[in-house]
Protein backbone atom coordinates (compact mmCIF):
# COMPACT_ATOMS: atom_id res chain seq x y z
CA UNK A 1 0.00 0.00 0.00
CA UNK A 2 1.60 3.26 -1.19
CA UNK A 3 1.85 6.22 1.18
CA UNK A 4 0.30 8.50 -1.47
CA UNK A 5 -2.74 6.28 -2.04
CA UNK A 6 -6.19 7.07 -0.54
CA UNK A 7 -6.28 3.54 0.93
CA UNK A 8 -3.23 4.39 3.08
CA UNK A 9 -4.94 7.36 4.73
CA UNK A 10 -8.24 5.50 5.05
CA UNK A 11 -6.43 2.72 6.91
CA UNK A 12 -4.78 5.30 9.21
CA UNK A 13 -8.20 6.76 10.01
CA UNK A 14 -9.48 3.26 10.78
CA UNK A 15 -6.55 2.58 13.12
CA UNK A 16 -7.06 5.91 14.91
CA UNK A 17 -10.79 5.17 15.32
CA UNK A 18 -10.00 1.69 16.70
CA UNK A 19 -7.45 3.08 19.16
CA UNK A 20 -9.88 5.74 20.39
CA UNK A 21 -12.83 3.31 20.72
CA UNK A 22 -10.87 0.49 22.37
CA UNK A 23 -8.18 2.56 24.10
CA UNK A 24 -10.21 5.01 26.16
CA UNK A 25 -9.93 2.81 29.23
CA UNK A 26 -6.14 2.91 28.97
CA UNK A 27 -6.15 6.57 30.03
CA UNK A 28 -8.13 5.59 33.12
CA UNK A 29 -5.54 2.90 33.90
CA UNK A 30 -2.73 5.46 33.56
CA UNK A 31 -4.46 7.80 35.98
CA UNK A 32 -5.09 5.03 38.51
CA UNK A 33 -1.52 3.72 38.30
CA UNK A 34 -0.02 7.18 38.95
CA UNK A 35 -2.49 8.46 41.52
CA UNK A 36 -0.20 7.70 44.52
CA UNK A 37 2.90 9.34 43.02
CA UNK A 38 4.06 12.77 44.19
CA UNK A 39 2.98 15.55 41.84
CA UNK A 40 6.48 16.07 40.46
CA UNK A 41 6.75 12.39 39.44
CA UNK A 42 3.32 11.95 37.87
CA UNK A 43 4.29 13.41 34.50
CA UNK A 44 7.37 11.16 34.35
CA UNK A 45 5.27 8.13 35.27
CA UNK A 46 2.70 8.92 32.58
CA UNK A 47 5.35 9.70 29.94
CA UNK A 48 7.54 6.61 30.43
CA UNK A 49 4.57 4.35 31.06
CA UNK A 50 3.00 5.43 27.78
CA UNK A 51 6.33 5.08 25.91
CA UNK A 52 6.80 1.54 27.21
CA UNK A 53 3.19 0.60 26.48
CA UNK A 54 3.38 1.95 22.91
CA UNK A 55 6.64 0.10 22.23
CA UNK A 56 5.25 -3.21 23.43
CA UNK A 57 2.00 -2.69 21.55
CA UNK A 58 3.83 -2.05 18.26
CA UNK A 59 5.88 -5.22 18.81
CA UNK A 60 2.73 -7.24 19.52
CA UNK A 61 1.04 -5.88 16.40
CA UNK A 62 4.17 -6.65 14.34
CA UNK A 63 3.99 -10.30 15.40
CA UNK A 64 0.23 -10.33 14.83
CA UNK A 65 0.80 -9.09 11.26
CA UNK A 66 3.19 -11.99 10.64
CA UNK A 67 0.73 -14.51 12.05
CA UNK A 68 -2.15 -13.15 9.97
CA UNK A 69 -0.15 -14.02 6.85
CA UNK A 70 -0.69 -17.73 7.64
CA UNK A 71 -3.72 -19.58 6.20
CA UNK A 72 -6.92 -19.59 8.32
CA UNK A 73 -5.55 -17.16 10.93
CA UNK A 74 -7.27 -14.17 9.32
CA UNK A 75 -10.53 -16.11 9.61
CA UNK A 76 -9.81 -16.71 13.31
CA UNK A 77 -8.91 -13.04 13.73
CA UNK A 78 -12.12 -12.02 11.97
CA UNK A 79 -14.21 -14.14 14.34
CA UNK A 80 -12.42 -12.55 17.31
CA UNK A 81 -13.08 -9.08 15.88
CA UNK A 82 -16.78 -9.88 15.49
CA UNK A 83 -16.86 -10.90 19.16
CA UNK A 84 -14.95 -7.75 20.20
CA UNK A 85 -17.35 -5.57 18.21
CA UNK A 86 -20.40 -7.22 19.79
CA UNK A 87 -18.84 -6.87 23.25
CA UNK A 88 -18.21 -3.16 22.60
CA UNK A 89 -21.96 -2.61 22.23
CA UNK A 90 -22.77 -4.16 25.61
CA UNK A 91 -23.35 -2.07 28.77
CA UNK A 92 -20.12 -0.99 30.47
CA UNK A 93 -18.70 -2.97 33.36
CA UNK A 94 -16.22 -1.22 35.63
CA UNK A 95 -13.02 -3.27 35.43
CA UNK A 96 -10.59 -0.75 36.87
CA UNK A 97 -11.00 -1.56 40.53
CA UNK A 98 -8.17 -4.11 40.37
CA UNK A 99 -5.63 -1.54 39.11
CA UNK A 100 -3.47 -0.64 42.09
CA UNK A 101 -1.67 2.68 42.29
CA UNK A 102 2.04 2.60 43.07
CA UNK A 103 3.97 4.95 45.34
CA UNK A 104 7.18 4.55 43.28
CA UNK A 105 7.90 5.80 39.78
CA UNK A 106 9.15 2.44 38.47
CA UNK A 107 6.18 0.66 40.02
CA UNK A 108 3.72 3.00 38.31
CA UNK A 109 5.49 2.58 34.95
CA UNK A 110 5.40 -1.21 35.34
CA UNK A 111 1.69 -1.12 36.22
CA UNK A 112 0.87 1.02 33.16
CA UNK A 113 2.82 -1.25 30.78
CA UNK A 114 1.44 -4.54 32.14
CA UNK A 115 -2.15 -3.27 32.31
CA UNK A 116 -1.92 -1.83 28.79
CA UNK A 117 -0.68 -5.14 27.36
CA UNK A 118 -3.41 -7.12 29.13
CA UNK A 119 -6.16 -4.70 28.12
CA UNK A 120 -4.96 -4.12 24.56
CA UNK A 121 -5.14 -7.58 23.00
CA UNK A 122 -8.44 -6.70 21.32
CA UNK A 123 -6.81 -3.50 20.09
CA UNK A 124 -3.84 -5.44 18.69
CA UNK A 125 -6.06 -7.79 16.67
CA UNK A 126 -8.21 -4.96 15.32
CA UNK A 127 -5.26 -2.74 14.34
CA UNK A 128 -3.45 -5.66 12.68
CA UNK A 129 -6.56 -6.31 10.58
CA UNK A 130 -6.92 -2.66 9.59
CA UNK A 131 -3.21 -2.31 8.74
CA UNK A 132 -3.37 -5.02 6.03
CA UNK A 133 0.25 -6.01 6.59
CA UNK A 134 1.76 -2.53 6.87
CA UNK A 135 3.78 -1.86 10.03
CA UNK A 136 4.24 1.77 8.87
CA UNK A 137 0.46 2.18 9.08
CA UNK A 138 0.52 0.81 12.61
CA UNK A 139 3.18 3.28 13.75
CA UNK A 140 1.45 6.24 12.09
CA UNK A 141 -1.94 5.32 13.50
CA UNK A 142 -0.72 4.76 17.05
CA UNK A 143 1.38 7.95 17.12
CA UNK A 144 -1.62 9.97 15.97
CA UNK A 145 -4.07 8.34 18.38
CA UNK A 146 -1.96 8.32 21.57
CA UNK A 147 -2.42 12.04 22.29
CA UNK A 148 -6.16 11.59 21.77
CA UNK A 149 -6.26 8.63 24.19
CA UNK A 150 -4.09 10.18 26.91
CA UNK A 151 -5.23 13.80 26.83
CA UNK A 152 -8.59 13.65 25.07
CA UNK A 153 -10.05 10.41 26.39
CA UNK A 154 -12.37 12.16 28.83
CA UNK A 155 -13.90 14.12 25.93
CA UNK A 156 -14.19 10.97 23.82
CA UNK A 157 -15.81 9.03 26.67
CA UNK A 158 -18.31 11.85 27.26
CA UNK A 159 -19.18 11.84 23.57
CA UNK A 160 -19.74 8.07 23.73
CA UNK A 161 -22.03 8.50 26.75
CA UNK A 162 -24.00 11.32 25.14
CA UNK A 163 -24.15 9.91 21.62
CA UNK A 164 -24.49 6.09 21.68
CA UNK A 165 -24.31 6.16 17.89
CA UNK A 166 -20.54 6.71 18.23
CA UNK A 167 -20.18 3.33 19.95
CA UNK A 168 -22.45 1.67 17.39
CA UNK A 169 -20.30 3.05 14.56
CA UNK A 170 -17.19 1.74 16.35
CA UNK A 171 -18.70 -1.75 16.55
CA UNK A 172 -19.69 -1.56 12.88
CA UNK A 173 -16.11 -0.56 11.98
CA UNK A 174 -14.75 -3.66 13.72
CA UNK A 175 -17.28 -5.80 11.84
CA UNK A 176 -16.28 -4.14 8.55
CA UNK A 177 -12.60 -4.94 9.15
CA UNK A 178 -13.54 -8.53 10.07
CA UNK A 179 -15.35 -8.91 6.75
CA UNK A 180 -12.30 -7.64 4.88
CA UNK A 181 -10.04 -10.05 6.77
CA UNK A 182 -12.15 -13.10 5.90
CA UNK A 183 -12.07 -12.39 2.16
CA UNK A 184 -8.28 -11.85 2.15
CA UNK A 185 -7.37 -15.08 4.00
CA UNK A 186 -4.88 -17.23 2.06
CA UNK A 187 -6.92 -20.36 2.72
CA UNK A 188 -9.76 -18.95 0.57
CA UNK A 189 -7.49 -17.89 -2.30
CA UNK A 190 -8.18 -21.02 -4.46
CA UNK A 191 -11.93 -20.27 -4.33
CA UNK A 192 -11.62 -16.51 -4.67
CA UNK A 193 -9.10 -16.19 -7.50
CA UNK A 194 -11.57 -14.15 -9.54
CA UNK A 195 -14.17 -12.86 -7.04
CA UNK A 196 -17.24 -10.96 -8.27
CA UNK A 197 -16.94 -7.18 -8.37
CA UNK A 198 -17.87 -5.69 -5.01
CA UNK A 199 -17.63 -8.95 -3.04
CA UNK A 200 -14.97 -7.36 -0.81
CA UNK A 201 -17.39 -4.60 0.21
CA UNK A 202 -20.34 -6.99 0.46
CA UNK A 203 -18.51 -9.21 2.97
CA UNK A 204 -17.42 -6.17 5.01
CA UNK A 205 -20.94 -4.70 5.05
CA UNK A 206 -22.55 -8.01 6.07
CA UNK A 207 -20.15 -8.43 9.00
CA UNK A 208 -20.67 -4.79 10.07
CA UNK A 209 -24.45 -5.26 10.09
CA UNK A 210 -24.04 -8.59 11.93
CA UNK A 211 -22.07 -6.94 14.75
CA UNK A 212 -24.60 -4.13 15.14
CA UNK A 213 -27.63 -6.44 15.00
CA UNK A 214 -26.32 -9.04 17.45
CA UNK A 215 -24.72 -6.44 19.73
CA UNK A 216 -27.90 -4.35 19.97
CA UNK A 217 -30.04 -7.45 20.51
CA UNK A 218 -27.87 -8.67 23.39
CA UNK A 219 -27.70 -5.18 24.92
CA UNK A 220 -31.48 -4.71 24.84
CA UNK A 221 -32.64 -8.18 25.85
CA UNK A 222 -34.30 -8.63 29.28
CA UNK A 223 -32.15 -9.53 32.29
CA UNK A 224 -31.45 -13.11 33.26
CA UNK A 225 -33.96 -14.84 35.58
CA UNK A 226 -31.47 -14.83 38.44
CA UNK A 227 -30.99 -11.07 38.14
CA UNK A 228 -34.73 -10.51 38.04
CA UNK A 229 -35.20 -12.68 41.14
CA UNK A 230 -32.59 -10.68 43.05
CA UNK A 231 -34.29 -7.44 42.01
CA UNK A 232 -37.70 -8.74 43.15
CA UNK A 233 -36.29 -9.79 46.54
CA UNK A 234 -34.64 -6.39 47.01
CA UNK A 235 -37.88 -4.63 46.11
CA UNK A 236 -39.82 -6.80 48.59
CA UNK A 237 -37.31 -5.98 51.36
CA UNK A 238 -37.62 -2.27 50.68
CA UNK A 239 -41.42 -2.40 50.86
CA UNK A 240 -41.40 -3.91 54.36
Amino acid sequence: MEISSPEFYLAILQIIAIDVMLGGDNAVVIALACRKLPDEQRRKGILWGVVGAITLRILLIFFALQLLALPYLKIVGAVLLLWIGIKLLQPDEDAHGSVEGSSTLLGAIKTIIVADVVMSMDNVIAVAGAAKGGIVLVVFGILFSVPIIVWGSSIVLKLMDRFPLVITLGGALLGWIAGEMVISDKALAPWLQDPPHGMHYFSAAVCALLVVAVGRYLALRPGEPEDLAVEEISAADRSR
